[in-house]
């Protein structure tokens, strides 16, 4: 199976739209639509993706690329990253999240950024299972955590 990240386009926004997490992980999470209105209103620094597996649409994730940010660990964030409910729990996030980190890598990323809330402790073994750590930070309500690529 290849994963892959993808632009969205018109061809693909709709579909996009149609992916769901579980109604208990809602609060974790804005809307893959909420998602890509924030990509338009920051043209700049989001990179905004849907995940494919093959030729399927399976998730939707969205970067925070700020090159001109003068903090060398504050210029590289995951934003968002889901995986459809419906395919949860069958080894796509594992892939999806080697995939970005990847992309991180190949694009000169050397340290990578993100935030969730305490109690998303799905979310969180993935994230320490690739090496992130909470770095004592808080972005509002959340915990930062950061890898060092």
């Amino acid at each position: 199976m290849k994963i892959a990240l993808k632009e969205i386009t018109e061809q693909n926004k709709q579909e996009c739209f149609s992916l769901k997490v579980s109604p208990a992980q809602s609060e974790y999470i804005a809307s893959n639509e909420n998602s890509l209105n924030e990509a338009q209103e920051n043209p700049e620094i989001a990179r905004p993706f849907a995940i494919y597996a093959d030729d399927k649409m399976i998730g939707f994730t969205m970067f925070a690329w700020d090159e001109n940010n003068e903090d060398p660990e504050d210029k590289y964030w995951i934003w968002r990253f889901m995986i459809d409910k419906s395919l949860q729990g069958k080894g796509y996030g594992h892939l999806a999240l080697k995939e970005i980190i990847n992309y991180f890598k190949d694009n000169g990323a050397d340290i990578i950024t993100l935030s969730t809330k305490e109690s998303n402790k799905t979310a969180l073994s993935l994230y320490h299972q690739f090496g992130f750590k909470e770095n004592g930070e808080m972005n509002d309500e959340e915990i930062v955590l950061k890898l060092f690529l």
